[in-house]
């Protein structure tokens, strides 16, 4: 079984911590605690994520600040960020939260609901790339081989290959159903770059059929 998907709760007041941590009770993921900017970014050297929740007004390294140096390194730049902020803040805290390369901009109180279904699809995006990271190293091991068709080992492996990734592009199909009625923008940039990379493994697995 995988590992499951990990997400980073950023924030620097307890209470919260333990409202994201409710509210994300029933998924099937890990959540990760930390209560500044400083502490994010140490968990950030040594653990994978899926997404990051990133609260906006913190003391000392606040949400913009920390997403520029998560953005910088490139080790974490893809992870995926919802910035979390009270219904008050400045004006102009959702343009600078998309210029810092925040993913999506939620405000508090948010509908448990709709942060529990965001999470979710972007958790499965990961679960996905993840499983296809696998199956293109693997795809890329038998091509390395140079095995002639029809051997042994090219007989046995085809069809394993093909049925994960045949499993890969249902739940593409389910999660982009579940982008499609939900209309989020946010879901856009990295259902796309999925559905690419699936195309291409397809198509590279094709040609060894």
């Amino acid at each position: 079984m995988p590992d499951r998907a990990k997400i980073l709760l950023v924030d620097d007041r307890e209470e919260n911590l333990i409202a994201l941590e409710a509210i994300l009770s029933s998924l099937d993921l890990v959540p990760v605690r930390a209560r500044s900017g400083e502490e994010a970014l140490k968990a950030l050297l040594n653990t994978e994520f899926a997404l990051i929740l990133l609260d906006v007004r913190m003391p000392g390294m606040d949400g913009f600040e920390t997403a520029a140096h998560i953005k910088r390194r490139e080790r974490t730049r893809n992870i995926p960020i919802i910035f979390l902020t009270v219904v008050d803040s400045a004006p102009d805290y959702a343009f600078r939260g998309y210029a810092a390369g925040a993913v999506d901009y939620l405000t508090k109180p948010f509908d448990p609901w709709v942060l529990r279904a965001k999470v979710s699809v972007f958790a499965d995006l990961y679960n996905m790339n993840k499983r296809l990271a696998e199956q293109a190293a693997l795809l890329r091991e038998r091509v390395g081989h140079e095995l002639p068709p029809g051997s042994g080992d090219q007989a046995s492996i085809l069809p394993e290959l093909s049925r994960r990734l045949t499993a890969v592009e249902e739940e593409l199909t389910r999660v982009r159903e579940i982008a499609r009625k939900s209309k989020d923008p946010a879901l856009s940039a990295p259902l796309t770059d999925l559905t690419d990379r699936v195309t291409q493994l397809r198509a590279g697995f094709d040609a060894l059929s």
